[in-house]
């Protein structure tokens, strides 16, 4: 199931995220999920695994497993690259050891001091906050996304964990439009006017962390997870599924395109087999009463300054 976007290729519905992945466990991970029927994956440059990616894509494409134009591949410009879009694109690509990228995010709408072409640094001033750039303008940085797509290296450009001023922002000053906004939403943080604003002007919301982060982030960050949400766990029992198939089949029935990350391969089987059920309006509006505006993505905690205050 795909969902088509305002630059007219398909985006899998359904992808894995390789946030937190490390070292040998990308191969498997990366086989498995094939195996498993995604073709969808997000990646960024900041995560650090663009080369052990590319590595296991390449085997995978080498052996005939699976055809490149089978597959959808995310990456991300990272804050420092604002100013070097271009040159951080190519890096990407060639860690990832591709030809094009199918979708190419500005990753946060903040540009910081360029520690190196790739190296995704977040540099710090000497009271632990975070190096803003403020040579560098988003307008500036959008434009030099769209000369990707006119290079051949990006098919869709979009942006990521931008709300809706900056957004409506973008939409005026992009001659090649937004394609996705990749956002965290999630029951405990549904954001529906940010989803619905972006849904009419034909940006697709590709929602992050759309478990919650779960246990990951219940550990990182000190966040609640919507999983253990009574609400939601009663909707498991009565469609006799697990509570992330149902959080991942609401998120699906909003339009969304939800990216769930793990490396279990029995939890990686669940979030892809949420196709051969349907939530009621009913229990689609349950679910809509149970959000709490909680954000579980603090980024905060590294940079030394909140971005979203």
């Amino acid at each position: 199931m795909a969902i088509t976007l305002n630059s007219g290729f398909k985006m899998p519905v359904v992808g894995l995220g390789v946030w937190r992945m490390e070292g040998k466990e990308i191969r498997d991970l990366v086989f498995n999920a094939l195996n498993l029927g995604y073709r969808h994956f997000d990646c960024a440059a900041d995560y650090k695994n663009e080369p052990e990616v590319g590595e296991a894509l390449a085997e995978a494409l080498s052996t005939g497993l699976v055809k490149r134009e089978d597959l959808f591949i995310t990456t991300k410009l990272w804050n420092s690259d604002h100013g070097h879009v271009v040159e951080a694109c190519k890096d990407s690509l060639k860690k990832l050891r591709l030809d094009y990228l199918d979708l190419y995010l500005v990753h946060f709408p903040v540009a910081t001091k360029h520690t190196g072409v790739g190296t995704t640094g977040s540099a710090l001033d000497e009271d632990g906050v975070l190096e803003i750039d403020t040579t560098v303008s988003l307008e500036t940085t959008w434009h030099a996304m769209e000369e990707l797509v006119s290079m051949g290296l990006v098919r869709s450009i979009g942006i990521s964990n931008y709300d809706i001023f900056l957004t409506r922002d973008c939409l005026v000053y992009s001659k090649v439009k937004p394609a996705v906004n990749q956002i965290e939403t999630h029951p405990y943080f549904q954001r529906e006017s940010l989803v619905k604003f972006c849904q009419k002007h034909g940006i697709c919301v590709t929602a992050h962390t759309p478990l919650g982060g779960a246990a990951a982030n219940v550990e990182l960050f000190g966040s609640v997870s919507c999983l253990d949400d009574p609400v939601i766990k009663n909707l498991a029992e009565k469609y006799k599924r697990t509570v992330a198939q149902i959080v991942l089949r609401w998120g699906i029935q909003r339009n969304t395109v939800v990216i769930p990350k793990t490396s279990k391969l029995e939890r990686m089987k669940e979030n892809i087999q949420v196709f051969d059920f349907e939530l009621t309006k009913e229990d689609m509006d349950l679910i809509g009463k149970v959000d709490r505006k909680h954000r579980t993505n603090q980024p905060a905690k590294f940079w030394g300054v909140d971005l979203y205050a």
